[in-house]
């Protein structure tokens, strides 16, 4: 586990007339602010990522399809630096995943199409993020899919 990481799992509500999924509540104790909610679709096999934030953090959650989020830590004070956490998040693993700032973060579609919805602490700022490609050798990741 990725220090600062936090997974929690999320409540659905279904009925006959659907589901309601919950996300974040300003009640919950690890609400800490409101940015901007966004929601970012993803194609089975796509990668989005790498993305670092400086000051943000993220709440993400999937509330449509599956995807692996993969998680590495290039903290430099940080007691799990080098280390890489892979979750999966979808209706089998309905749960929120707070992603602390300077950690990198990516996600690959696992489903013909999947919605992740970010419900993060800032509003989008181009000068407070950092991209790199998702085969960067600069993270230590293989995106492949590993049989067995």
């Amino acid at each position: 586990m990725i220090d600062g990481v936090a997974i929690h799992p999320l409540k659905r509500i279904p009925d006959e007339r659907g589901t309601i999924f919950h996300m974040l509540k300003r009640t919950d104790a690890h609400f800490r602010e409101f940015g901007e909610i966004y929601f970012s679709s993803v194609y089975q096999g796509v990668i989005k990522g790498w993305h670092l934030h400086h000051q943000m953090t993220l709440n993400y959650a999937c509330i449509v399809g599956r995807i692996k989020l993969v998680l590495y830590d290039d903290r430099a004070q940080s007691p799990s630096r080098g280390k890489v956490q892979e979750i999966f998040l979808g209706r089998d693993n309905y749960v929120l995943v707070v992603v602390p700032p300077e950690v990198w973060n990516g996600f690959k579609g696992l489903a013909p199409e999947s919605i992740v919805a970010n419900c993060a602490t800032l509003p989008h700022d181009p000068n407070e993020i950092v991209r790199l490609d998702p085969f960067s050798p600069q993270i230590p990741y293989d995106w492949s899919l590993r049989q067995g």
